[in-house]
């Protein structure tokens, strides 16, 4: 779900881009988004994402079974138009559009990506009692009424 629709109710075709992008690299990577095994020093998908390539070491999201099969530039290809769906910044995605044309494109011409939103991942502790965690549920009912 794309930061700005979890966060602030806000939903554009920006949006779409940005669950692409987490569907791209959950493909690339063999993982889900959400209940992925622990990654490295308890980051999301996004941001392990992130992490590999700003070490330069992309291929290492790359799920082992595609290691055989796959063209190397595609798969960068993709690990990189998947990157530049998932920017924090809703202006710096690209457009539906223009994720056709870089997929079709040459890997030259396709721009760096930005920090992804969502690089951390938040974890209950486990020295945290569930009687310690409270909860508050508010229900509202909107019943419509005849003119």
């Amino acid at each position: 779900m794309a930061p700005e629709y979890a966060l602030e109710g806000f939903f554009s075709t920006k949006s779409d881009v940005f669950s692409f992008g987490v569907v791209v690299l959950e493909i690339i990577s063999g993982k889900k988004n959400t209940g992925a095994p622990k990654l490295r020093q308890n980051l999301s998908l996004l941001g392990y994402a992130w992490n590999l390539w700003k070490e330069n070491t992309p291929f290492e999201f790359m799920d082992q079974r595609l290691l055989e099969s796959s063209n190397y530039i595609e798969v960068l290809k993709c690990i990189i138009v998947g990157l530049l769906c998932v920017q924090e910044d809703p202006g710096d995605r690209p457009s539906m559009t223009n994720v056709v044309l870089m997929l079709a494109g040459d890997i030259t011409s396709l721009p760096n990506p930005k920090q992804p939103a969502f690089v951390a991942r938040k974890t209950m502790s486990s020295s945290s009692s569930s009687s310690s965690y409270k909860q508050d549920l508010t229900l509202t009912m909107t019943l419509p009424e005849g003119r």
